[in-house]
């Protein structure tokens, strides 16, 4: 079986395992959703066909800007706005928009959690309610844990900021695919020590709720050794296909494809 189209993020969905779905564009109509979890153990060929569209506008590009963006659309679009990446910058909840009014009350004028989760290690983030677990899958995280919930997502981003001197904010993504780090952190302790660091204006949006999400991936073997691929650099991949996490194909001798980063590319894929 041969599928054809451009990349996108993969889908995650979770019930007791995740399971992964490859999609695949035609520039911007949605083609394909090829289940990837049935495909472990098997011999996949990869194929770069040398194309790349713009996400947003979908126009021929040589190269992408952010995840799989035109730099005009990096530049300008909302989904490149500098709030995502640092939510305590984000003002729409004053009525301030920095890109797109109607994005920014769609997506930051919402509830937002803050959490813990074991990714390569503790780390602290923020996403939209509506995200979870997606963005935990999206990580990579093994565990995971809500810290608190806000109205909107300046708060979570200050939040964030007033716990990165202790908490990472980022993910060792090679550590991330080396195994499964669940059981060597108390996430519940460290909830409880994130509370005694947060100020008074701020533990109000402390959440109760003590849940803790423990996600498996589908992966045969964890590799010893990672090795990053890229398209450019690798257009043609035949490999057998080990394990999938985060946004990360896994294959047999130790090299890892990140489906995310390759956003916009035209790819074929054999099996």
């Amino acid at each position: 079986m041969k599928y054809t189209g451009n990349l996108r993020k993969m889908k995650g969905v979770y019930d007791s395992k995740v399971d992964y779905f490859l999609r695949l564009y035609d520039i911007q109509e949605p083609l394909h959703e090829i289940p990837l979890n049935e495909l472990l153990g098997q011999k996949i060929k990869i194929a770069f066909e040398q194309e790349i569209h713009c996400v947003v506008t979908g126009k021929k590009i040589k190269k992408t800007y952010g995840e799989g963006m035109s730099y005009d659309a990096f530049i300008s679009s909302p989904l490149a706005v500098e709030s995502i990446i640092r939510p305590e910058l984000s003002r729409i909840h004053e009525g301030i928009a920095l890109r797109d009014e109607e994005w920014e009350r769609a997506h930051h004028l919402q509830p937002h959690f803050v959490y813990l989760s074991l990714t390569s290690g503790l780390k602290v983030g923020v996403t939209r309610t509506t995200q979870v677990p997606t963005r935990w899958i999206d990580q990579g995280a093994s565990d995971a844990i809500i810290l608190a919930e806000t109205p909107y997502r300046q708060a979570a981003g200050l939040i964030e900021v007033s716990l990165k001197n202790y908490f990472a904010d980022k993910t060792n993504w090679q550590a991330m695919l080396k195994g499964d780090v669940s059981g060597q952190i108390d996430l519940f302790t460290e909830k409880e020590r994130a509370f005694g660091l947060l100020p008074q204006d701020l533990i109000v949006f402390a959440s109760e709720n003590d849940a803790i999400t423990h996600l498996e991936y589908p992966v045969l073997k964890y590799p010893e050794k990672i090795k990053s691929t890229k398209l450019e650099k690798t257009p043609l991949i035949e490999n057998r296909l080990i394990g999938i996490k985060g946004q990360y194909l896994l294959f047999e001798d130790g090299s890892v494809l990140n489906i995310r980063s390759h956003s916009g590319y035209k790819v074929s894929l054999e099996v």
